[in-house]
């Protein structure tokens, strides 16, 4: 059984990202899971983030007998943008998670990382693997970073790592050359949760009552790189069609398009085991990213979720890896060209292609994605020991 440091960036409520699966699934292994540190001055943007300056005071949450969550102190600002800044705070990470670790008798665990940020901190943490799965083009981001700092910190992080996942090809290139021992693992799905949109017996949410066919849906946070513009567009050339949006929008982002909008139904946030009643009810699945460095080297969960529904899906070019699966799916980049895809995506009559996408979700499922991980780490010899 091996003892594994999960130093996240995402929070283990209320959404399952690929931390959270991953983790989860690591059966057999002990695992602390600390999410990520609020910066002291968030608040001024965000006033829901006061609560966690204060969360890393409260006891962990042991989430299954082999896994407890962790919240961290928190740090200072522009910590992306100066790398001195980086260094103070993630000695006092260490320190506080040095603390935890005596508490549960982890001695010498794996290090399991997923932000170039923890380049300052693995030096201070005493491990006997070093692991970096990169989920994302982080010198992407904008804000207040600096994107040549981000990049540095995470060669020095691929370099020291014993293993280095990539969910995306572009990642996979870029990281490659600093660690031989680079591989590419995309995002998955939870494929026995959203095949069971698939099954028409699932209740019919109350809030789609009024809603009149055809939908097209969105699941997903409205974030800089989701095409609002591409939506606003398609929905006022249709406008006898719905447009269903599950999810919020992230601070800074204006959805008064959206609002503005008679056949826009912004639904807000929903529990994730209730989400396959919501796309049983979709006509269409939209996946909707702008053009961009950001966008280009995603991974989208929501994509793969799609894929065990079986429903129609309907895609902008970006992220790439929706190339893949061009068979199956619908693809249109421009205004006219992403109206034309829905509108085949609407007359699908071919039930060979409801389960070639079934196919590909299932392929893609977490199990199978952990399962590669498990197998790579195995081999490396990451895990398999007794640590």
């Amino acid at each position: 059984m091996a003892r594994i440091v999960c130093l996240s960036t995402a929070n283990w409520h209320p959404f399952p990202t690929r931390k959270q699966q991953v983790m989860g699934r690591l059966t057999g292994h002990r695992v602390l899971y600390f999410e990520p540190p609020v910066s002291r001055i968030a608040p001024l943007k965000d006033p829901e983030a006061s609560a966690r300056l204060r969360a890393w005071r409260k006891e962990g949450e042991p989430v299954t007998d082999a896994l407890t969550v962790y919240a961290t102190p928190p740090v200072w600002p522009l910590h992306s943008r100066y790398r001195l800044i980086n260094r103070v705070n993630q000695r006092a990470q260490a320190r506080y998670i040095k603390k935890i670790m005596a508490s549960h008798g982890f001695a010498n665990p794996v290090l399991w990382c997923y932000s170039p940020l923890a380049a300052d901190l693995a030096g201070h943490l005493p491990h006997s693997a070093l692991v970096y799965d990169c989920v994302d083009r982080h010198s992407a981001y904008g804000g207040l970073m600096s994107p040549r700092v981000v990049d540095r910190m995470e060669r020095d992080l691929a370099r020291r790592a014993d293993v280095v996942f990539a969910t995306a090809n572009g990642l996979y290139e870029t990281l490659k050359p600093y660690n031989e021992n680079t591989f590419l693992i995309p995002n998955g799905a939870n494929f026995e949760l959203f095949h069971r949109a698939y099954d028409s017996e699932l209740p019919f949410p109350n809030d789609l009552f009024n809603v009149k066919n055809p939908i097209l849906g969105f699941v997903g946070m409205l974030q800089p790189c989701i095409d609002l513009e591409l939506l606003v567009a398609t929905a006022d050339a249709r406008p006898g069609w719905s447009f269903v949006i599950i999810g919020r929008e992230l601070p800074g982002v204006d959805i008064t398009p959206l609002k503005a909008r008679r056949n826009i139904h912004l639904l807000g946030l929903k529990p994730h085991k209730e989400l396959p009643q919501y796309l049983a009810r979709f006509d269409v699945c939209l996946n909707l990213f702008r053009a961009g460095p950001l966008s280009k080297d995603v991974s989208p969960l929501k994509f793969y979720e799609y894929l065990a529904t079986g429903r129609p899906i309907v895609s902008t070019p970006q992220p790439e890896q929706v190339k893949d699966y061009a068979d199956s799916i619908y693809i249109g980049g421009t205004p006219e060209t992403f109206l034309a895809a829905c509108e085949q995506a609407l007359a699908e009559r071919y039930p060979w292609m409801v389960q070639q996408r079934i196919s590909h979700g299932r392929a893609a499922s977490w199990d199978a994605r952990v399962a590669q991980m498990i197998a790579i780490l195995k081999e490396k010899q990451v895990l398999g020991v007794v640590l």
